[in-house]
């Protein structure tokens, strides 16, 4: 079943938690991509150093964070990797949550071919934010999408039970104090983590 509004409009830090074993579809032409959600982290504007609309920053690049949740945030980092976020909480509250790493549930060739690298270790495929986003051919294109309505990409629900671990996000130094929250999530012992 596709998750719905009242799921979507939690704290960020909620949210990430519970999208942890969740199944991502991503639609490309005619085949469904299905992937189980394995690591998040929580961005939790305004109060949050790490957040990109720390302190209410509202850019053109932010914007979007500032809707009701359930809806598609993407960035770019190092000038060449996309990263999916999921907006969370109501309109007004800039929260979301960075889909960090992904495990393919099948198609797999369809996620070797988007990847074009030569592998047969198929975590790699999909071991962190800027890979996902390559895998499964998401892109600026989607920043704003409706998860709740669209067909192209859309989150299931799922009755899986997962080990989940608490730990400090990576990459964040310079949040001072926000640095070390526990706002990111993934399941214990899955190989498709970004980061042990």
């Amino acid at each position: 079943m596709r998750l719905g509004v009242d799921f979507y409009q939690q704290n960020a830090v909620t949210l990430a938690r519970q999208l942890i074993g969740k199944t991502l579809v991503r639609k490309i032409e005619n085949s469904y991509i299905k992937c189980r959600i394995v690591e998040t982290e929580a961005y939790c504007g305004p109060e949050d150093k790490a957040c990109h609309a720390y302190n209410n920053k509202r850019t053109n690049r932010t914007q979007v964070m500032f809707k009701n949740g359930g809806i598609v945030y993407i960035y770019m980092i190092y000038g060449m990797y996309y990263c999916l976020n999921i907006v969370a909480n109501k309109e007004g509250k800039p929260e979301a949550v960075l889909i960090r790493a992904v495990e393919p549930l099948d198609n797999i060739d369809i996620i070797r071919e988007n990847r074009k690298i030569k592998t047969n270790k198929n975590y790699l495929l999909t071991n962190g934010p800027g890979k996902l986003c390559n895998a499964l051919k998401i892109d600026k294109t989607f920043n704003g999408y409706d998860l709740i309505k669209g067909g192209e990409l859309f989150i299931l629900s799922s009755n899986k039970e997962c080990n989940i671990v608490e730990t400090k996000r990576i990459n964040i130094d310079y949040a001072q104090e926000y640095k070390d929250k526990l706002w990111r999530f993934y399941i214990k012992d899955n190989k498709f983590i970004s980061k042990k």
